[in-house]
């Protein structure tokens, strides 16, 4: 089986929105409930899916919504911010009942 070549894949991506390509870049890095533990705390795949959450509001002309987003992304990068400790997973924190 052939495999598509630059050009015919950049030609089938001009078929869609900017919109819809940040919305699908969003989707590859966003992380799934099943990752979170393992990347919680991993600032490259914080500050992508931040930064790429910050585009999709951006191309949808809510940059109020993209601001805190590129602070998140900032935050990850510098080290300014880190992952809050799991709230099912605190030693002495009991669910009220």
């Amino acid at each position: 089986m052939l495999q598509p070549t630059k050009l015919d894949r950049k030609s089938s991506l001009s078929e869609f929105s900017t919109q819809e390509l940040a919305q699908a870049l969003l989707e590859r890095l966003s992380i799934s409930p099943d990752e979170w533990h393992k990347l919680k705390s991993n600032r490259k795949a914080r500050a992508n899916e931040q930064a790429a959450a910050a585009i999709v509001f951006l191309l949808k002309d809510q940059p109020e919504e993209a601001l805190p987003r590129l602070q998140q992304a900032v935050g990850w990068l510098d080290r300014s911010i880190s992952a809050p400790p799991c709230p099912t997973h605190q030693k002495g924190v009991r669910s009220e009942e």
